[in-house]
């Protein structure tokens, strides 16, 4: 390394800038102008892979899945939107919910989570729960007094999503406590919520009818219902069926 590059590689220390070190050999340019431009490029890339790559850590997915792997053949959309307007998450710009219901296995939470991975690489912030889950650790949080932190990080989310909503019933208190998370969210973030039990069976899992039916005004009012009607992709390719 020449006495210029060690001098650089130094400064770079000194600026807590460790990585332009390690792409000093990668960069080779004679005009001093081009050669910055070059490892500044290579430090803002590293940069925005490692933000994303956190992003999506932190959100909490089980498996990643990706948008391009997704099939729409057994999905029937809303006629308000699009396979491309999904793909350029407009829904999430525009603040609205995604409703997905549909029978177990027929890829909503796959597609749930191409989403929030494509929106996590766009910079936005997201955070995926398992719905029972997340009635549990509220109702931790809500014991132990520290409900309300929980809530303001929800405010600075843009993306929530519940997956297996109502798979398994709720207590009347996890019940208002889930129905507080929903209205922190209403008109201010986007949800995504996969389901397989119809809107008029809600009152069975919730428990209270009004706060059912306040819960459901909430969600529907600026959402696109997303239908998946096939058959279980985990049957299809069951080795048991081979």
């Amino acid at each position: 390394m020449s006495d210029i590059r060690e001098r650089i590689a130094f400064c770079c220390k000194r600026l807590r800038l460790r990585r332009l070190t390690d792409n000093l050999d990668q960069v080779t340019a004679d005009d001093p102008e081009q050669f910055l431009l070059s490892l500044l490029e290579l430090e803002v890339k590293h940069r925005a892979a490692s933000r994303i790559e956190r992003a999506i850590k932190t959100s909490g997915f089980y498996t990643p899945k990706y948008f391009s792997d997704f099939a729409f053949d057994e999905v029937t959309l809303p006629n308000a939107l699009t396979v491309e307007q999904l793909a350029r998450l407009e829904f999430l710009t525009n603040r609205q919910n995604l409703i997905l219901y549909g029978n177990v296995g027929c890829g909503k939470t796959h597609l749930a989570t191409a989403l929030g991975i494509e929106a996590c690489k766009r910079d936005f912030k997201v955070a995926f729960w398992r719905t029972a889950a997340l009635v549990n650790h509220l109702t931790r949080l809500n014991d132990g007094g520290e409900l309300q932190g929980f809530l303001k990080g929800i405010e600075k989310l843009d993306l929530l999503i519940c997956d297996e909503w109502g798979y398994v019933p709720v207590s009347r208190d996890g019940a208002q406590l889930l129905f507080q998370v929903v209205s922190a969210c209403y008109e201010k973030r986007s949800l995504i919520i996969t389901t397989n039990v119809e809107f008029s069976r809600w009152v069975n899992i919730f428990i209270d009818h009004t706060m059912t039916t306040a819960l459901i005004d909430r969600l529907v009012h600026h959402s696109h219902l997303l239908i998946f009607d096939g058959e279980s992709h985990r049957v299809k390719t069951s080795l048991m069926r081979q």
